[in-house]
């Protein structure tokens, strides 16, 4: 049985995510709500579920850290939001923090992902 590749980076894990078609990067916009790059569709917390999360620390700068969560839509379509936070926050107030807080979580198997 072949094992996983272990990935160690944002970088790694977004080719990774990139080579197997998931390139829907879901970002707040400047009206506070989430929406895909992708497809412009505008999301509410019970219209998405997390079902893994990847989370990075900077080796150099302990502000320098990133979550990353893999999402599912309701049509079964995939994608990802991104959260830099410490030092590098790319959110401003409360909403992004309530709309992640909001979703629903499954963990499923890294493997149902990337195998």
């Amino acid at each position: 049985m072949q094992q996983p590749v272990e990935m160690t980076t944002l970088s790694q894990v977004l080719e990774k995510l990139r080579l197997k078609g998931v390139d829907n990067e879901i970002k707040m916009n400047g009206d506070k709500q989430m929406v895909s790059e992708q497809s412009g569709k505008v999301y509410r917390p019970e219209d998405l579920v997390i079902f893994k999360t990847f989370r990075f620390e900077g080796d150099s700068d302990p502000g320098d850290n990133s979550a990353l969560y893999i999402t599912e839509d309701k049509e079964g379509e995939i994608g990802y939001i991104l959260d830099a936070y410490g030092a590098y926050s790319n959110h401003d107030g409360f909403e992004f923090s309530d709309f992640i807080k909001n979703i629903k979580v499954e963990d499923r198997d890294e493997q149902e992902l990337f195998g």
